[in-house]
């Protein structure tokens, strides 16, 4: 198990390396660089609109790479996903600038976002299900969670090699070359976690339904048919966490940069500490949810964000690191109380013959819900001289939506039967 669960782990530590260099390249280069002939605000909602494509691909590749999982099986999903996402973003740190090729540049940018999206969109599927499908029942929560903090690695390398480059490197040689080293690395990082994931063998779930002859031949439309609700309800409750999470990481970052005058070198300390925080706080989260259930951590964590959003966004306003800090840690940890849980959550709600693609839908679904439009709404909102109240509004609106969706989903913990020992607990 640690060696599937690290692998597991690596491979989304580089996959979302590579999604969020895009989002930290956006909230700070890419508006000038490739949309230079409309206003700062107008350019930056431009780059989080490329931002936000890779979102809306993310569901496509859950359907495309959810199919090859049903159907062939999780490994080649591992190693494609991975193929795929890492050659998009070796690309995008290759691609000139509008004042270089004009207009083919933002067109570019935007193919290459929708690759990394649609890569992106098998990965989270694959990887957690080779943990989940491996893991003990009474212990799932906590094995499946490893996949989980990969996204934290990812976040910490793409924006710790941004900060690095902007410590380093003047404005301007940041804007000229610095920013395109965090894509080029992703070329190295592709290398390292196709080496690993080319020895990682099957899952005795997918094995059993080969040897039973029991595997979807139409597994997206047999999502479609027979478990369309599942699907909306897990999006809807999954969406609050990925508004948290983007709003933290990447509105918040242009806002405080652009808008309050912080320094881009505090922003992404404070930032990258909050993330940190988040992740080391995902296996104690799992664990707890192995005891007491994966549907109370989920209400427990909406319930958190929705509390939490407007002292966030005064927090915000004051310019201040140590607020903002604060700030950040806590919105964070409340996000994470949901999100620690549901990689063993998502795959019990759904039979094995399907759930690669069901799982995998209704977790990048929520995607576009809570991260594709959440930097766009609230840096249209954010508009003005005054603290961004309309932020803290949308934010806790989403969170009670997703709060009502998870109070309609049921709990899926394993239970140990009587006299049963727990390795022995029913799947």
């Amino acid at each position: 198990m640690f060696r599937l669960a690290a692998a597991s782990m690596t491979g989304t530590a580089i996959e979302f390396y590579d999604f969020f260099a895009y989002g930290t390249a956006a909230a700070l280069v890419l508006g000038p660089l490739f949309f230079p002939t409309v206003s700062p605000l107008l350019g930056t909602l431009a780059a989080f609109g490329t931002f936000g494509v890779g979102f809306i691909a993310r569901p496509l590749g859950s359907v495309l790479f959810g199919h090859i999982g049903d159907r062939l099986g999780r490994r080649p999903v591992l190693i494609s996903s991975l193929l795929l996402t890492g050659v998009a973003t070796v690309a995008v740190g290759l691609v000139p600038t509008y004042q270089d090729i004009g207009i083919a540049a933002p067109v570019l940018l935007l193919v290459l976002r929708f690759l990394q999206g649609l890569g992106l969109g098998g990965e989270w599927g694959g990887a957690v299900l080779l943990t989940a499908e491996h893991a003990p029942a009474h212990r799932r929560a906590l094995w499946a969670s490893f996949p989980q903090v990969g996204p934290t690695v990812g976040f910490l390398l793409a924006n710790g090699i941004t900060l690095g480059l902007s410590t380093a490197l003047t404005d301007a040689q940041f804007l000229s070359w610095g920013w395109r080293v965090p894509f080029w690395a992703a070329g190295v990082l592709a290398a390292v976690g196709l080496l690993l994931r080319t020895q990682l063998t099957e899952t005795p779930d997918f094995r059993e339904l080969t040897a039973n002859e029991t595997r979807s031949s139409q597994p997206f439309a047999e999502v479609i048919r027979g478990h369309w609700r599942l699907v909306l309800l897990t999006a809807g409750g999954l969406s609050m966490g990925y508004a948290v999470f983007y709003t933290v990481t990447t509105w918040s970052l242009a806002y405080g940069t652009e808008r309050l005058g912080v320094d881009r070198t505090v922003m992404l300390g404070c930032i990258m500490v909050s993330v940190a925080a988040s992740g080391a706080a995902t296996p104690l989260v799992a664990l707890i949810g192995d005891r007491v259930g994966r549907r109370p951590m989920c209400l427990a964590g909406c319930t958190a964000v929705a509390l939490w959003m407007f002292p966030l966004i005064g927090l915000l306003r004051t310019g201040r690191p140590a607020l903002m800090l604060l700030a950040f840690v806590v919105a964070m940890l409340a996000f994470i109380t949901a999100f620690g849980v549901v990689g063993a959550y998502l795959p019990e709600l759904y039979d094995a013959r399907v759930r690669c693609t069901g799982a995998a839908v209704g977790y990048n679904l929520a995607g576009v819900l809570g991260g594709a439009v959440t930097p766009l709404v609230a840096t249209a909102t954010a508009r003005g001289d005054g603290p961004p109240w309309g932020v803290a509004v949308y934010l806790t609106g989403v969170a009670l939506v997703s709060l009502a969706c998870f109070l309609m989903l049921p709990e899926t913990r394993p239970r140990v039967a009587v006299g049963a020992t727990p390795d022995a607990a029913p799947a």
